[in-house]
């Protein structure tokens, strides 16, 4: 029998508590380092039995939170499960833990659902790996971050074992930008920190930083991944497409694909170029090769568009407007599979079908709702 703690950072969390506690408690012990709540959450996690320490964290940093709620678990713990206070676990998350644990494993990953969609299915998919032992680790990165051990682990899935995340819409990520600046100063050869400070001056529509940022990710020594150079690249196709210059976002488009042919998300970005430019014959070829692509990766690069109805939206729509109205039926109709109440599919699926019987009388085709 193990003996599993959860540890957690939090402030201002008291609409969150109960949901949380609910869900944490398969775990033996629950402590928390409280940062500064001005609300009821530090009572209310008192009086559902979780153990608070309240501490101000100055300047602030996350791997700093982190580390010092990681004191909080007590030395002789076997499993610390880190998660936050706007996660949920899945019922039954203990017992698959500690059935991956059981053969040796010192980090665990699981499932880890960061977004929902509007309908309530799932968007943003990924895989965490924020289960470990209790000794060697530590937390590293002001934001964004990670644990580092001292001495290389493998990290096996925990499978079962799935995370939720129901955030406050209203909370705000301000201080991740100057923070993301903070950890580039500190460790400017750490590739994964330039690669996130790119894409966080794109969200802030600073183009050119955005660009430059990411371009030097790309010739980093330390740059070897494919998932995320391809990201890069993709990046810096949309700067380039906000500055109004698209031939050059059309080249760095073209450069991601090459650099990760298996993912879909960059296909679909070169599916996106083509509708606009009105490609009809572009975006099949880029459509059709987004859903040859079956196998959904577990990083968190994959992203929930291109894995929902909108690669065959648009198949189907290359094909129509290209005269394969057979081709089009049969892609609509797999953009339906997955978007069953989606009233322009619909509609589109019944003039598909409709140009295809005109084509066969030699009738015109009716126009289609894009």
């Amino acid at each position: 029998m193990y003996r599993v703690c959860v540890y957690a950072i939090c402030k201002n969390e008291e609409p969150f508590v109960d949901r949380w506690v609910d869900s944490m408690e398969e775990a033996d012990q629950i402590v928390v380092l409280d940062t500064g709540s001005t609300d009821n959450t530090v009572e209310k996690l008192r009086s559902r039995g979780v153990q608070v320490t309240t501490a101000v964290i100055d300047p602030w940093r996350f791997d700093a939170a982190r580390n010092r709620s990681l004191e909080l678990v007590p030395e002789d713990t076997d499993i610390c499960v880190c998660t936050d206070l706007d996660e949920v676990f899945v019922p039954g998350w203990r017992e698959k833990v500690e059935q991956a644990w059981h053969a040796g494993a010192r980090q665990l990953r699981y499932r880890y659902v960061w977004t929902f969609n509007a309908d309530g299915s799932e968007g943003h998919v990924y895989w965490l790996d924020k289960i470990h032992d209790r000794h060697g680790f530590t937390w590293k990165h002001p934001v964004h971050e990670v644990l580092a051990c001292e001495t290389p682990v493998s990290k096996p899935i925990a499978q079962g074992v799935q995370l939720e995340h129901h955030p406050d819409p209203g909370k705000s990520r301000s201080q991740y930008l100057p923070l993301l600046e903070l950890a580039y100063q500190e460790d400017p050869e750490d590739d994964r920190n330039v690669h996130y400070l790119g894409r966080e001056y794109l969200y802030y529509h600073r183009f050119d930083e955005a660009i430059a940022m990411l371009k030097h990710h790309l010739i980093m020594p330390a740059s070897t991944w494919p998932d995320e150079r391809c990201a890069s690249m993709r990046y810096i196709a949309q700067a380039f497409l906000a500055k109004g210059q698209p031939d050059t976002a059309y080249s760095w488009l073209l450069r991601a694909v090459a650099e990760a042919p298996y993912l879909r998300e960059p296909w679909m970005d070169l599916c996106r170029y083509f509708y606009a430019k009105g490609d009809w014959y572009g975006l099949a070829w880029a459509a059709l090769q987004c859903v040859k692509i079956v196998e959904r990766t577990q990083s968190y690069i994959c992203e929930p568009a291109a894995w929902g109805p909108m690669p065959y939206d648009l198949l189907s729509l290359a094909l129509y407007y290209t005269g394969n109205f057979q081709g089009a039926c049969n892609a609509v109709a797999k953009a339906l599979e997955l978007s069953p109440e989606d009233g322009r599919l619909k509609k589109n699926q019944a003039m598909m079908t409709a140009a295809l019987q005109a084509q066969a009388s030699g009738r015109a085709p009716v126009p289609l709702e894009k």
